[in-house]
């Protein structure tokens, strides 16, 4: 593995963590009290988080198949939290296995969980680099060591840039990830909206900013905003679930109310 130091892990048990936070929504067991703790205060505001989590999960394997299908053969996922299968190299490489994927995080729990990120197919191959997102550069240089920029690159930022305000400088992170792709590359977004629910959405910013984090849900345009130069794949800017649900694993959730997501697909030119 490249992009960390071999030494011992520390894990901060202390405050929570969004990675360990959206794992243990997922039903999964490398969370923490602390995690949980604010997981189910998060309920409280809104009793869909597991189905959130679930929905954009979906979303990912889906734009992932699809762009598979289309000949792309390079992944670039940041953010990529806590492994649950099947993850993104394992749906990329179902249709291509000669498939090559880097995936990038900042939590240490995820590099703990590198290895279940490592199980390439022979043809493949998949990279796992502990850099923070704040940090394209570096990133893109680890990225570099397994990919190829020549070539197109799929970049994955799923459930990530409403952890990033706009003063941390959310929109100039996606202008210099995408700069550095080629022709022919896509961006894959999904993100956390206060449409539907503003008052919500702004006791949920409330409650992570109390413990030291950032939740900046954007609107529609807002999101669509990051795909400036782009071109957006068919539907364009939609509910996460509503993003070709013809290629599977559609989420039953309960109610009439819309899973408040957005997610949308883009080829750079």
């Amino acid at each position: 593995m490249t992009g960390h130091d071999p030494q011992p892990i520390e894990i901060d048990t202390s405050k929570p963590h969004p990675a360990r936070m959206y794992d243990w929504f997922l039903g999964g067991k490398d969370n923490y009290p602390v995690d949980e703790q604010m997981a189910q205060q998060l309920l409280a505001l809104d009793s869909r988080g597991r189905d959130m989590a679930r929905v954009n999960r979906a979303f990912m394997h889906r734009a992932t198949r699809w762009l598979a299908e289309r000949g792309v053969r390079q992944f670039l996922d940041i953010g990529t939290g806590i492994p649950t299968e099947p993850n993104l190299h394992q749906i990329a490489q179902q249709t291509a296995p000669d498939a090559r994927i880097v995936y990038c995080d900042n939590d240490p729990i995820v590099l703990a969980h590198a290895a279940a990120l490592l199980r390439s197919t022979p043809e493949g191959a998949t990279e796992y680099i502990q850099v923070d997102a704040r940090r394209p550069e570096a990133i893109l240089e680890n990225a570099g060591k397994v990919l190829d920029f020549s070539r197109p690159i799929a970049l994955s930022l799923l459930a990530l840039l409403h952890f990033l305000d706009d003063e941390d400088g959310a929109a100039e992170l996606v202008d210099r990830l995408v700069a550095q792709l080629p022709s022919g590359s896509y961006l894959v977004l999904s993100h956390t909206t206060g449409d539907f629910n503003p008052e919500g959405a702004a006791q949920a910013s409330a409650m992570y900013k109390a413990r030291g984090m950032t939740l900046r849900p954007r609107s529609h345009g807002e999101l669509s905003a990051f795909f400036d130069g782009l071109e957006l794949v068919e539907p364009g800017v939609t509910l996460s679930a509503d993003w070709h649900p013809e290629l599977g694993e559609v989420i039953d959730v309960p109610g009439d109310e819309p899973i408040p997501g957005y997610a949308g697909v883009a080829r750079k030119p």
